[in-house]
């Protein structure tokens, strides 16, 4: 079997190398226009707790995230639902009030899509944005010596997908795994900055974003365990060990992690809320634990697609 990104750095070769970042890049005059598309399935992608509503509202809240990481304002958002023919009208009254709550809530909107007939609930949004080209972040422009750092608390889509595989609908932490919050006005505010070098969002967990940040600027990370903003009380229902491996590994937190210069740290702290939780280093990534690191390891959410 194929793992994702190995399949996506395969398809980049076959057409000839797509740069490796949340959104597409296209020169529209003076700004940028960013685009992003993503692919969600019933089975794989929505927890049979999910509304018909929340299900709208992720679909467009995983695209948002990705414009959010460019540091660009949303333009708007398309929408193509693959519907089962079971579908009753409460359900598409529901699914297509989430995808306009969520744009709305974001300040966008739906402006157009495709409707069809499917086996399987899919949906395919495509988001567009607009940035200022001297203020567009990319995942690429880390440097050793640079801060790593995120925004919010981490690991609470995990502790909801902990709750819920237990049968614990209640939990506080279902709702952050089910109804995500792109992180739009950090990502335009750490632009205005101007003290990111390199950024992304870590919707598939921690580890595999420092992987691919890794990857794409030829350095390595070294994170403080104790520095990890771990989300409240995660750590008194799981454990500590637990929390950090949902931090790490369990996805779905729509938070951005991003490389700030030394001496912009104050301006970055001005445009949003922060943690510095490590450091860019030449090579490897680290967890440092009381005074020693370990190699961490590249888990997450990711599709496994084909076979070899």
């Amino acid at each position: 079997m194929i793992g994702e990104r190995e399949l996506i750095r395969r398809i980049s070769e076959i057409l000839g190398g797509v740069e490796s970042d949340d959104c597409a890049v296209i020169d529209a005059g003076e700004c940028y226009l960013v685009a992003t598309t993503d692919m969600l399935h019933r089975q794989t992608d929505f927890p049979d707790i999910m509304t018909p509503w929340q299900i709208g509202w992720m679909a467009v809240a995983v695209n948002l995230s990705d414009i959010a990481a460019m540091g660009a304002k949303p333009a708007g958002v398309l929408i193509a639902a693959g519907l089962p023919p079971e579908s009753d009208l409460y359900f598409i009254d529901e699914l297509f009030s989430g995808f306009g709550d969520c744009a709305a809530y974001f300040g966008t909107l739906i402006i157009g899509g495709d409707t069809d007939s499917h086996q399987e609930l899919t949906i395919t949004g495509c988001a567009l944005g607009f940035v200022k080209k001297d203020l567009v972040l990319r995942r690429r422009g880390a440097r050793v010596g640079d801060l790593l750092c995120t925004t919010g608390t981490l690991g609470g889509a995990g502790g909801g997908l902990w709750a819920w595989k237990r049968g614990e609908l209640q939990n506080k932490f279902i709702e952050k795994l089910l109804e995500p919050e792109p992180r739009l006005a950090e990502g335009q505010a750490l632009a205005q900055s101007r003290a990111v070098t390199a950024m992304m969002d870590n919707s598939d967990g921690l580890a595999l974003s420092l992987f691919d940040l890794a990857e794409v600027n030829r350095v390595g990370f070294q994170v403080s365990e104790n520095k990890l903003p771990i989300a409240p009380g995660l750590a008194e229902m799981m454990g500590q060990e637990e929390a950090v491996n949902a931090v790490m590994s369990a996805g779905g937190d729509f938070e951005l992690v991003f490389t700030v210069k030394p001496e912009g740290l104050e301006a970055a702290r001005k445009a949003c809320d922060l943690t510095v939780i490590g450091r860019v280093v030449e090579e490897g990534i680290w967890m440092e634990v009381e005074g020693e690191r370990r190699r961490i390891s590249p888990k997450g959410f990711e599709h496994i697609i084909g076979r070899r």
